[in-house]
């Protein structure tokens, strides 16, 4: 059939502490192979209380239930309690990923930092995000990062440039339909993109009708026919927590249906990059997340 990669967000402090032991023992169980993506710095999730002006943003947190979710003293971070330095308090988490085969790389240095200020800020500050991130990492793991994958799906040009610079081969930054090389300027970049191309479920949950209960079988629906390869994004905080038993359940139908569950390196490595598009950077809006995100469309014609 198809390969799904799934691809493993690691947004807080939380998450790294409690969801990825989750996880690790839910994908050993299923005998499946993730990315995981880690947070290396300060959790300041409770800054993302300011995003209560964007457009959809209410829907979202009231669809899928943040405080349930997140917990209360992770809403705290930043704001009435210090944030905490995820990757010095929780290293030993992180390492166990990598300890169980996975495949481990950044997500950011700050979540909350980047995907609000990212698309505005100019070289020098993205240089200076990443950088910390990709030492930080050397620094819990002893060898550099296979790959990335930006928090919030947010980038800018000099962010894609970097990926080439730490001579990474691909990434997971955005959104879209298929695998391409990205491009600056009208100049190809040396990496590949592997956008997720499934919706999440935090993004399907309290939408017409679908509920924790039926989520898995919609995103089966999308999978069924098999023949075309995929990314699907979860976060350690969601699977990893409450909605472990809706992703148990996409786990096994995934298996039902003769998919094979592998890291990102395992799907980029069946890929021909001469065949690939090269598409340029952009933004475009995914249903049930707020704001816009990293997008591309592989197909011909395309906006």
């Amino acid at each position: 059939m198809a390969l799904i990669a799934l691809k493993v967000d690691v947004d807080t402090l939380r998450g790294t502490r409690e969801g990825v032991p989750r996880l690790l023992a839910l994908l050993a169980r299923h005998q499946a192979r993730a990315t995981f993506l880690f947070s290396l710095g300060p959790d300041h999730t409770g800054w993302a209380l300011r995003r209560v002006f964007r457009p959809g943003f209410l829907s979202k947190v009231s669809r899928t239930s943040v405080l349930q979710h997140y917990g209360w003293r992770t809403l705290m971070y930043g704001v009435l309690l210090p944030a905490p330095d995820i990757g010095r308090k929780a290293a030993a988490a992180m390492r166990t990923a990598r300890q169980a085969g996975h495949e481990c790389g950044i997500h950011t240095w700050d979540h909350v930092v980047w995907q609000d200020n990212v698309r505005q800020r100019g070289v020098a500050w993205t240089q200076q995000q990443m950088a910390r991130a990709h030492q930080r990492f050397i620094d819990i793991f002893g060898e550099p990062p296979a790959t990335h994958g930006a928090a919030g799906w947010q980038m800018n040009a000099a962010a894609l440039q970097q990926i080439d610079d730490w001579r990474m081969p691909y990434a997971s930054d955005g959104r879209g339909d298929g695998p391409y090389v990205p491009s600056v300027d009208g100049r190809a970049l040396a990496h590949v993109q592997l956008p997720t191309t499934l919706p999440t479920l935090d993004e399907l949950i309290g939408d017409n009708g679908i509920d924790e209960r039926n989520v898995a079988q919609h995103i089966l629906a999308l999978t069924a026919h098999g023949g075309t390869d995929h990314v699907f994004t979860l976060h350690a905080e969601l699977e990893g927590g409450l909605l472990a038993p809706a992703f148990d359940a996409l786990l096994a139908g995934w298996a039902a249906q003769g998919h094979t569950l592998v890291p990102l390196a395992t799907l980029h490595a069946g890929l021909d990059r001469a065949r690939l598009p090269v598409l340029p950077l952009r933004f475009g809006c995914v249903p049930g997340r707020s704001g816009e995100l990293l997008w591309a469309s592989t197909r011909s014609g395309a906006a």
